[in-house]
């Protein structure tokens, strides 16, 4: 009889234990219970830490609202619909972003949405035809702030448009939103080949004797035996906080402000935080001058 018995029952009885187990374990009942079956699979190798982590990301995208994502007002780039094709340029070319809001007078006025590609054949002299800008832009898309993200990107995916202009409940402009704010919800941040933190791991970077590339994140103590500068941390543990309390709001990329005679520039930040800085010191020879 033994003969009869196939090479497998080992592999047999196995795959039947772990079905009988699962049975009285029986199936997830809450969202806590599923993430820990999934942080579970990563344990037995099943999935990666990545795979992980995105997994999770679509479970919390589920439970946002557009409000809690958006690009607020006040960060928005705004064109406006009487500018010139240089003017234009200018802003475009300074702000580095590919689609912008055009408005009439101010946000709350929205005429519609420039693609920065759709107005190169325009610029650098390359047309003779006369510009309007109206000629151009194409239908803004307004959103509730209560807006389901999950829902938000189902439309982004089945209508192909990238941007949405948020509203509150008195229709006025509150915000903006894009396919890539809500696509960084689940992957992570998406950085580009122009996001020098992305190059470069060290926290400061010297670039020349005067100037130096700071994670914003970086430590008081660790900036200032870098940089030979003297903060305190008594009120602010990095150099981030340091710099987001003198500007009184979150800058955005290029904005520039003096502390005790040192040039903090932001070159990185995203909607919640800063990222990275251009710290630029005193010239010593200057300052050697000036006090003779």
């Amino acid at each position: 009889m033994s003969d009869d018995i196939p090479p497998s029952t080992n592999a047999y009885k196995k795959s039947w234990f772990d079905k009988f187990n699962q049975l009285f374990q029986g199936e997830p009942q809450n969202r806590e219970d599923l993430v820990d079956v999934i942080s579970g699979a990563e344990q037995r190798d099943l999935i990666t830490e990545d795979t992980r982590e995105m997994i999770k990301g679509v479970l919390e995208v589920s439970d946002l609202r557009v409000r809690d994502i958006m690009i607020p007002r006040s960060q928005i780039v705004t064109l406006q619909i009487d500018c010139s094709v240089d003017e234009l340029l200018e802003t475009v070319i300074s702000s580095a972003h590919s689609r912008f809001p055009v408005v009439n007078e101010d946000k709350d006025h929205i005429e519609g949405i420039l693609l920065a590609k759709d107005l190169l054949k325009y610029g650098f002299k390359n047309s003779d035809v006369p510009f309007t800008l109206s000629q151009v832009i194409r239908p803004a898309v307004v959103v509730p702030e209560s807006k389901r993200v999950d829902v938000l990107l189902k439309e982004f995916r089945s209508q192909r448009y990238h941007m949405a202009i948020v509203v509150d409940e008195y229709g006025g402009v509150s915000g903006l939103v894009t396919i890539e704010d809500i696509l960084e919800e689940i992957v992570g941040e998406i950085e580009d080949e122009f996001d020098h933190s992305s190059v470069e791991d060290t926290e400061v970077k010297k670039i020349s004797n005067t100037v130096f590339i700071v994670k914003a994140l970086t430590e008081i103590d660790d900036f200032n035996e870098a940089c030979g500068t003297h903060f305190s941390d008594e009120e602010f543990d990095t150099v981030g906080g340091l710099v987001s309390h003198a500007f009184g709001h979150l800058p955005e990329r290029n904005e520039t402000i003096m502390i005790d005679n040192i040039e903090f520039k932001v070159t990185n930040a995203d909607t919640r935080r800063l990222i990275q800085l251009r710290v630029k010191l005193p010239d010593p020879d200057s300052q050697t001058s000036s006090d003779d």
